[in-house]
Order: structure tokens, then sequence, then C-alpha cells
């Protein structure tokens, strides 16, 4: 459990209820990860609190997409994380209530850790009320979804070169990139609504601060999404090109095919005439006659080849080697560190700054 007081933030033992904050606290923040195995536990943290119960035990028996919902005396926000080993997300509920914010969620989340890290060792993180650490928080997690991006315009101009030059694995690599926007975009349009219906509410729980923090977010959101669509469009005109190239490819091969067609064939024209079973042929009653007819069928192949050359029918490769080293979409981008900027901070104030190198704190066992 993180509480923060004037004195500043501090991490205090777990307790067995979630009742009303004691004199002087900002706010609380407890964080539990929770299976279907402590849904017992968790609704007896939450006895004396006033959560919905049936909101509780739906945190850890449901997957839900990225929604708010109110209960006047406290708010359930659900919000979509990127996990830090593939590009999957993973659910956090996020129960605000007037000084207190409580986390649910089964996986590991790399964008809590850090900020609940970075709380810890920055005073100034744990300024406002507990909507404000609840939209410092949406934030981490937006930017960490919006890294996805990222990865992918590093990745589209490879992923164009291979199109072009009608590389056998572009199919699979641009499958497996339009798989993993798929899975964010399926998180990103519900959160983003999220985010808008919290820069608006009407809620009590939220404080003007606070709603222009989830407003900062929302931008955030409404740029990944745009983003998003971005991405789609030029994947699809990666594989327009792709058939194109492979059309071109086919093409060029024909050429060639009818190239040594049209060279073979008045080779084939002199050999049937000279292979006809007549004995008064031309020169093959001569000991020299086969030295004769190669020379010539050899001057005609040389001169074929001469005038394709000089029409441009036949011309050196380019050169660009085929290839891909891409087979695993966009995967880097669940490695990337997260981050606390823009909305984390104080918006007039305090300074943007790249937190990706903060530790991850390491949950307790009792969580």
């Amino acid at each position: 459990m993180l509480r923060s007081t004037a004195d500043g933030p501090a991490v205090e033992h777990l307790a067995d209820d979630l009742g009303p904050a004691v004199d002087g606290t900002r706010w609380t923040w407890i964080d539990v990860r929770a299976d279907v195995g402590d849904l017992t536990e968790l609704l007896a943290l939450t006895t004396r609190s006033e959560l919905d119960g049936l909101a509780v035990r739906d945190a850890v028996e449901e997957d839900d997409l990225p929604k708010v919902d109110d209960f006047g005396s406290s708010l359930l926000v659900v919000l979509h994380g990127l996990a830090d080993d593939r590009i999957r997300t993973y659910e956090i509920d996020c129960f605000l209530s007037e000084r207190s914010l409580l986390t649910v969620h089964r996986d590991r989340s790399p964008a809590l850790d850090v900020l609940w890290s970075e709380i810890q060792h920055r005073p100034e993180l744990a300024s406002g009320g507990a909507d404000e650490l609840l939209a410092r928080l949406a934030d981490v997690l937006t930017r960490r979804l919006f890294s996805v991006l990222d990865e992918f315009d590093d990745r589209i101009e490879r992923l164009i070169m291979d199109a072009l030059d009608a590389a056998p694995s572009t199919v699979a690599d641009v499958t497996a990139v339009r798989s993993d926007l798929a899975m964010i975009r399926r998180s990103m349009h519900p959160q983003r609504e999220v985010l808008d219906q919290l820069r608006g509410t009407p809620s009590t729980l939220l404080s003007d601060r606070g709603r222009r923090r989830f407003a900062d977010v929302f931008d955030v959101a409404s740029r990944a999404t745009q983003g998003l669509e971005a991405a789609r469009a030029a994947l699809a005109e990666t594989l327009d090109a792709y058939r194109g190239a492979v059309a071109h490819h086919g093409a060029e091969v024909s050429k060639v095919l009818t190239i040594y067609a049209a060279i073979m064939l008045p080779l084939s024209l002199v050999a049937g005439f000279f292979g006809m079973n007549f004995p008064n042929l031309p020169t093959t009653d001569k000991d020299w006659g086969w030295i004769v007819v190669s020379a010539a069928m050899l001057l005609v192949a040389v001169v074929s080849m001469g005038v394709f050359v000089a029409a441009g029918w036949i011309r050196r490769p380019s050169g660009r080697e085929a290839g891909s080293t891409l087979g695993r979409g966009l995967a880097e981008a669940a490695r990337t560190p997260a981050q606390l900027v823009g909305a984390a901070f104080e918006i007039s104030t305090m300074p943007i700054r790249n937190l990706g190198g903060a530790l991850l704190r390491q949950h307790d066992d009792d969580h």
C-alpha cells in the first residue's frame, strides 16, 4: 500500500480493509495482483469499503475491454496496457474513491511498476488527489500502447523495400505486423472512449485538474488511434506494392522465356532442315559440312542476342538483394521501457523527462 501525505509518499503495510482514509492523507493506493483463487481474500479486503462487490468479482473473473462504471461514491475504470514479453494487452481494474485508488490485475504491469517506483523517489509525482494519480497511470499505460506505432514506423520502410523486391517472406511479415496492430487497435479504441468520458464526466470524484490530465491523455490516445488507421492503410499499400512486384517479376520471367524461345527458334529450324533424310542436302556429303552449319547457327544466336540487348530487352539485374528479418511482427515494442511523460507531471512547472531506465517494483507475496 502506498500512502501520500503532506510529508510525502510512503509504503505502508496493507490494511485488512479499505476503510476511511486517516486525516492528512491525500490519497492511498493499494495495488493487488490477484487471480480467481484470490477472490475471497479480495472481497474480504473491500468489505468495509464502498466498492461494488460485483464489480470487484468481475475484476478477477471476467475479461473486459476498457470501460467506465460510475457507482456514485466510486468509479470503476478498466484500462489496458502492453505486456513486456510480446504484443498482447492485459487488463487493470481501477477502483477510484474520494481519497483512494485500488488497482487489481492478474498479469505483471510494467507501466504500473514504474509509476509505483518513481512516486517513492519523486514526491512531485504524488501531488494532487487520487484522480490525478489515476490519470498518471492512464498516461503511462496509453503511451506504452502508443510505442507499438513507433516500432511500426521503424519497420514499415523495410517492409516496403521487401515488397518492392517481391521477397517471399513479405506476406508473412505483413500478416504478423497487421495482427499485432489489430491487437492494439482492439484495446486502443475503447480506451480512447474511456478517456473521453473521464475528461468530461460530472462525477465529483474527479477534480478540474484531474479532468485536465485525462484530457492530455485523451490527446495521446487520439493520436494513437489515428496512427493505427494510417498504419492499416500503409500495410494495405504495402501488399498492393508486393502484388505489383510479383506480377512484374512474373512478366520478367515470361520475357526471359520468350527471348530464349526466340533465340532457339531459328536454331531449331536449321537443325530440322539439315536433319531431313534426303541425300542431296547441301554440305551433307562433305566432311566439313557440320562445321559450316554449326558456325551459321552460332552466328544466328549471337546476332539474335545482340538485337535483344540493343532493344533493351535484356539487362543486368538491379543487384538489390531480397530477404527479410522481420518475422516477429512488432514484438520489440513490448520491450520498450515504460515512460513517465506529459500528463504524469505538473502541467505548468514540471519538466518532461524520459524515465525509461526506471527500476520495476517487485510485488509482495501478500498481493
